[in-house]
């Protein structure tokens, strides 16, 4: 259907172009000729506005352009006409290009949006400019002689009709970033008709004309036509609604068009000399009205360009989640209050706040949960804050506060405190209530010691992250000891990175003894980090570097296949039998890479290992962080026979639904219980409770820490029978670990 009266307008139109010289001379004719170019427009608007469902305005206007034209052609055909019947036929005119001209604004403007006032005022600049040439080449000579109320009339008419067409070629097909549909071709060939037709007329008012009245009158035919072929296409829905956005807008076009109109009218006054009073004062006031236009478009662009700058300025230092100052922002107001402070009692506070555990709200609940959180947090430390104080965010889950009146450290606790107090209450979103805390750095900006925003500010980032380790949901005002502490964990993240490469990287083992069989059923590989001149680092230090980092997953892969190898050479050599395990710590950073179950069994296939030889130890907080990833991977290695240990249990979650959701085979009891057990009752009672869960689930149990014989002898009235510790071994190289078991062997120290 659509097609079909595509169709049918393109034959409209083109019918419309030939007909006037199909037909008889319109000396005769007018009437007819008044009739068909209504009937015509008539039908276009009949087809748009109950077919297509275009604007009422839109077809209401077409239609009074339509008629009034028609009547002005009808009377330019009438041959000679009264002084009253001229100025009917100038009437209808002036009302055609009038309506056109509203028309056309209105559709101009809700097509091209935003971008309407400097088109139109563009098309405007380039209509007068046009008007000027068209007026000295064309017009004016036309128009010589001719005198009275009706030429005045007529120039009236020819101007509106020219500032029409300029405006719609201009504003909506030229230079606008809107892409051009069909129906905007056919109305601007109706309005470029009309226009011709109105120039062909005024040229046929000069004594000396002698044009056909078929030639003049033909334009207005072929316009009626093309305006009916506008109204029939599908297309005329567009006229009315926002247009989408060219991909390349011709805004050189639109630049040089512009110029060419301001150039061309200057060099016209400097080639003719106006000899009569009448063109000199149509000269004039286009002049006039043209530099009265052009001043208002520079006031136009200037403003633009204004409000332009303000708003990119805005999205260049807000957040755009929040709608708080960003990092720019934030680091230009610590910089202002630092340099208000001098000479005075003031030390600007700044305030780092990070919240804990972020990470986790996203994974579980989505980064909508996570905006959500975000946004109340930001109502939150804006309500906590003084009026004076300044609160931004500066990344993720980071936030800035900024006060610059503070004068103590006291002051600036007191504020950090506030701050935290806020955020007691759980927090009201639509996912239900969260308890969120924060962890806050405070740092100040202090007289003595000249210090940029950028500074400060890493100073409040470092005690943040004192604030971390110290247990989060905390304060940690910031001391020059940190900075130490700071750059020797930024030496350690680097150097971490060619570790391996450098073989810096090595493994040690610890046995594990089962008490009751008096013999050694495996071991545990741990890594050590030696890096030479700079001394060894210890693993509480690198390791959760290496997770945060990512470095973990390498070291962990090394580790894994190390380890595996050579249990393999110590089976091999004799040494032990094919029984003997190897436990292998894995990180939450390796359980939830998508490729560690291929890791895992191509370390097994290039060891030579069978999979039921191989524990891996995980901790119960690892199992929290991505559940569903966790209990998949954990799933799927159990599946090939690897086994599982719990490692560390009692100090994390301790959830018996952990036991019961993932596949858990082996319990380690945290050295803290086995150290204590000598000393207080309630660890007997948690070992025991340990042992007998264990038992009930069919799940092995080994004791971690055991250093002295009479823990040793706890734990085995309490019928765990199977340990690690400095009682039995301290972990040892990979070469001395045959001797160091066979001297294991062979001490009578942990038999029981």
């Amino acid at each position: 259907m659509r097609r079909a009266f595509a169709t049918l307008a393109w034959v409209v139109c083109a019918g419309g172009a030939v007909a006037p010289w199909l037909v008889p001379a319109p000396h005769d004719h007018s009437t007819r000729t008044i009739l068909v170019c209504a009937s015509v427009v008539l039908i276009g608007a009949l087809v748009a506005g109950f077919v297509h469902r275009a604007s009422l305005r839109l077809v209401g206007v077409t239609l009074l352009v339509g008629v009034s034209t028609a009547i002005g052609a009808h009377d330019i055909t009438s041959g000679s006409l009264s002084a009253a019947g001229r100025n009917v036929r100038d009437g209808a005119l002036l009302l055609a290009n009038v309506l056109l001209v509203v028309g056309l604004l209105a559709a101009s403007r809700r097509r091209l949006r935003a971008d309407s006032r400097a088109v139109i005022s563009d098309g405007l600049i380039i209509g007068l400019g046009a008007w000027i040439v068209l007026w000295v080449v064309l017009l004016q000579p036309a128009l010589h002689g001719v005198t009275g109320l009706p030429a005045s009339t007529l120039l009236r008419g020819a101007t509106l009709a020219l500032l029409s067409i300029v405006l719609f070629l201009v504003a909506t097909l030229l230079f606008s970033d809107t892409a051009p549909v069909a129906s905007v071709y056919l109305a601007t060939a109706a309005v470029l008709l009309v226009l011709t037709g109105e120039i062909l007329y005024l040229m046929d008012a000069s004594p000396d004309s002698s044009l056909a009245p078929r030639l003049v009158v033909a334009p207005f035919i072929a316009a009626s036509a093309a305006a009916s072929s506008m109204l029939i296409h599908p297309s005329v829905r567009a006229l009315m609604t926002p247009a989408r956005r060219r991909p390349a807008p011709p805004l050189m076009t639109r630049l040089v068009t512009t110029t060419a109109s301001l150039v061309g009218p200057v060099v016209m006054l400097t080639l003719t000399d106006a000899a009569d009073r009448n063109d000199r004062i149509v000269r004039v006031v286009s002049i006039v009205v043209l530099s009265v236009v052009v001043m208002a478009r520079v006031v136009q662009s200037v403003r633009a360009n204004a409000r332009t700058q303000a708003g990119l300025e805005h999205v260049a230092r807000t957040d755009p989640l929040t709608g708080l100052p960003n990092r720019n922002a934030m680091l230009d107001l610590v910089t202002d209050a630092t340099q208000r402070a001098h000479g005075t009692a003031r030390q600007p506070t700044v305030l780092f706040i990070d919240v804990d555990r972020f990470k986790n709200i996203n994974d579980s609940l989505g980064h909508s949960a996570g905006d959500d959180v975000l946004l109340e947090v930001a109502r939150r430390l804006v309500a906590a804050v003084p009026g004076h104080a300044s609160v931004g965010r500066i990344s993720g889950d980071e936030f800035v506060i900024l006060d610059p009146s503070t004068e103590t450290p006291t002051q600036a606790v007191v504020l950090a405190e506030k701050v935290l107090d806020s955020l007691r209450e759980p927090l009201g979103l639509r996912q239900g209530d969260m308890f969120v805390s924060v962890s806050i750095g405070v740092a100040m900006a202090v007289r003595a010691v000249e210090l940029s925003a950028d500074e400060i500010l890493r100073h409040a980032d470092t005690a943040m992250y004192r604030a971390k380790d110290a247990g989060r949901n905390c304060i940690a005002f910031f001391d020059d000891s940190m900075v130490e502490k700071v750059t020797q964990r930024l030496d350690i993240e680097t150097a971490l990175y060619r570790a391996l490469d450098k073989n810096e990287v090595r493994l040690v083992h610890q046995p594990i003894v089962d008490t009751q069989l008096g013999v050694v059923i495996g071991f545990e590989a741990l890594m050590r980090w030696d890096r030479g001149a700079n001394g060894t680092v210890s693993p509480a230090d690198f390791i959760p570097i290496a997770e945060e980092t990512g470095t973990i997953v390498p070291l962990g892969s090394w580790a894994l296949l190390d380890a595996l190898t050579q249990l393999r050479t110590w089976i091999d050599a004799g040494a032990y039998t094919e029984n003997t395990s190897i436990s292998v710590n894995v990180s939450a950073r390796q359980l939830h890479d998508p490729t560690f179950v291929t890791v895992v069994t191509e370390a097994l296939s290039r060891a030579g290992v069978s999979a039921d030889q191989l524990w891996l130890e995980v901790t119960e907080s690892l199992m929290i962080t991505e559940p569903t990833q966790a209990l998949s991977t954990l799933t799927q290695l159990n599946a090939i026979g690897v086994r599982v240990a719990i490692d560390d249990f009692g100090t994390g979650y301790s959830s018996l639904s952990l036991l019961q959701r993932f596949p858990i085979q082996r319990i380690k009891i945290d050295r803290a219980f086995v150290n204590a057990l000598t000393s207080d009752e309630g660890s007997h009672s948690i070992v025991r409770t340990i042992v007998a869960m264990a038992d009930a689930l069919g799940a092995d149990i080994v004791a971690e820490g055991v250093e002295t014989a009479e823990q040793l002898r706890i734990l085995s009235s309490l019928d765990c029978h199977k340990a690690q510790g400095y009682l039995f071994s301290h972990p040892v190289d990979t070469s001395s670990v045959p001797a160091s078991v066979a001297e294991l062997q062979d001490s009578p120290r942990w038999r029981m």
